[in-house]
């Protein structure tokens, strides 16, 4: 028997995007890394929205609770601007935050751009699904992701989510040994 595909939701939040007068750049480079790195199969389940609060904590939730995502990857909305709301909406349908992901997101970034200070990135967990905030250019999505993603599969085992196998030769998840 087969197994299911693992579900992975990617959220582009934008409100220029939502409205089509910007193209999501963010969503295709999250899915075209993904593509690249996953040697398991796996399906996006994508979304574009604006950068609403109630949107988006209800897309979180939806991607979470009924599309059973193992894990949610967002683009935007994290920066200090008043439409950047994603990391409270985040914190406000998760159980538990997880801020080491964006503590080395961070750290990494700084090493790129000083700019990197103003990004509010974050992590948590919401049942059994790993919700991954990460910023909107697609440069940057790379470079964080390149970083973070080592832990996610196991994060995602301990969640009693799929198993998730990675090409060691781009990114090598890191699982204890037993």
């Amino acid at each position: 028997m087969m197994e299911a595909p693992a579900r992975i939701g990617i959220a582009t939040i934008s409100d220029r995007a939502s409205r089509g007068e910007y193209e999501d750049r963010g969503g295709p480079a999250i899915r075209e890394y993904l593509g690249e790195i996953l040697t398991s199969p796996w399906e996006p389940v994508a979304r574009v929205i604006p950068d609403e609060l109630p949107q988006v904590e209800a897309t979180l939730r939806e991607l979470c609770d009924g599309e059973r995502c193992c894990l949610v990857i967002t683009t935007g909305g994290t920066g200090p601007a008043s439409r950047d709301v994603t990391p409270e909406a985040t914190e406000a349908v998760c159980q538990k935050m997880m801020p080491g992901f964006g503590e080395l997101m961070r750290q990494v970034s700084l090493q790129k751009v000083p700019t990197a200070i103003l990004s509010r990135q974050t992590a948590g967990i919401r049942g059994q699904s790993l919700i991954v905030n990460l910023p909107g250019q697609p440069k940057a999505i790379r470079e964080c992701l390149d970083a973070v993603f080592p832990a996610i599969p196991y994060c995602i085992d301990l969640l009693g989510g799929p198993y998730l196998t990675t090409d060691p030769d781009k990114v090598k998840a890191f699982r204890p040994k037993k």
